[in-house]
């Protein structure tokens, strides 16, 4: 199983980007696909997590109104929609997976995601 991040960059604020998580390795039906992200000396926190099941759920009210998710299911691709970006948005961005046959979840703090990519790094300019 691999999931790869691609899409981070440098841009000013107020700019948009879209950052991609492409899973391989499974059937992307049966699995949960979130993004997460972790500022420099912060701890991780959940942004948005895209069920199996086609529910979603989003964990924190600072994107809320600037961030959305869209799933590609014939390309396995998870992606994140980031507009309006503030420099408080800078960190690395991951994307977790997690099948529940594999006793995995969607929740805030990740724990039940069980594959993870290895991040983009998205840098907000003032």
């Amino acid at each position: 199983v691999q999931l790869v991040e691609s899409g981070g960059g440098v841009v000013q604020a107020g700019e948009s980007l879209r950052l991609s998580c492409i899973v391989s390795g499974i059937t992307f039906d049966d699995y949960s696909v979130a993004w997460f992200r972790q500022a420099p000396g912060k701890e991780r926190e959940g942004l948005f997590c895209s069920a199996w099941s086609g529910a979603s759920a989003y964990y924190q009210e600072s994107v809320k109104g600037r961030f959305t998710i869209a799933r590609d299911t014939p390309k396995s691709t998870l992606y994140l929609e980031m507009n309006m970006l503030k420099p408080e948005d800078t960190a690395m961005y991951y994307c977790g997976g997690a099948s529940p046959h594999q006793d995995g979840f969607c929740s805030e703090s990740g724990a039940g995601m069980k594959y993870w990519g290895t991040g983009t790094r998205v840098t907000i300019t003032s």
